[in-house]
């Protein structure tokens, strides 16, 4: 999905646009149209006010058409980009999270954010561990913080980030060492393979690069 879709006419439009023109009738005064008319059984309708809506519509789209010909909507951030993160669901502190990652900021912010960035990291972290006793360690740490974290006792949005089963996630690191070590051991045999298949000298050239 992009940000952009087909109006009803044919003719394109933007989020920006919506944006544009939402700011726009906020500079215009107030619709009579959309104060509530009186109690009364009156039944004329309000033709003055269809009228000031129209003009109010014709003045917004005018606006807009003369900014996009000044390019004022040109090379804006996103413009022609799909929508980010659309996959997620509602994230209370998303600002949050947006301001972090576009900074690159590293352990600021509330444990309940801080938290879930190093959930998602930690599967990294415990491959670079070099023993099952780190990455204990490594997990025991991180579910106290996360249990501490959920009591409340710093403050801050709730924490939602789970715990980590410590001899499950041991089990996984201890595979994905494993099917590392492999790929290394098959990478090497091919290699091994191809440089016997060569000539002298073309090992000789090899062993020159």
């Amino acid at each position: 999905m992009t940000g952009k879709k087909e109006r009803n006419d044919g003719a394109p439009t933007d989020a920006r646009l919506s944006v544009a023109r939402y700011q726009l009738k906020r500079m215009l005064p107030p619709d009579p149209a959309d104060t509530p008319a009186p109690t009364d059984n009156d039944p004329e309708p309000n033709t003055a006010g269809q009228s000031m809506m129209e003009a109010r519509a014709q003045y917004v789209e005018m606006a807009i058409q003369q900014a996009i010909r000044r390019g004022e909507f040109d090379n804006l951030p996103g413009a022609g980009k799909p929508l980010a993160n659309l996959e997620r669901g509602y994230d209370p502190d998303w600002w949050i999270r947006q301001k972090v990652e576009s900074e690159k900021i590293t352990g600021l912010g509330p444990l309940a954010l801080t938290l879930r960035t190093e959930n998602a990291e930690l599967d990294a972290r415990l491959d670079s561990a070099q023993s099952e006793a780190a990455v204990t360690e490594i997990l025991r740490d991180f579910n106290s913080r996360v249990v501490s974290a959920r009591r409340q006792l710093q403050g801050g949005p709730p924490v939602v980030t789970p715990t980590r089963d410590v001899a499950e996630h041991v089990a996984l690191w201890r595979e994905r060492r494993a099917a590392r070590s492999d790929a290394a051991r098959q990478q090497r045999e091919s290699e091994a393979a191809l440089l016997a298949a060569l000539t002298w000298r073309e090992r000789r050239r090899a062993r020159r690069r």
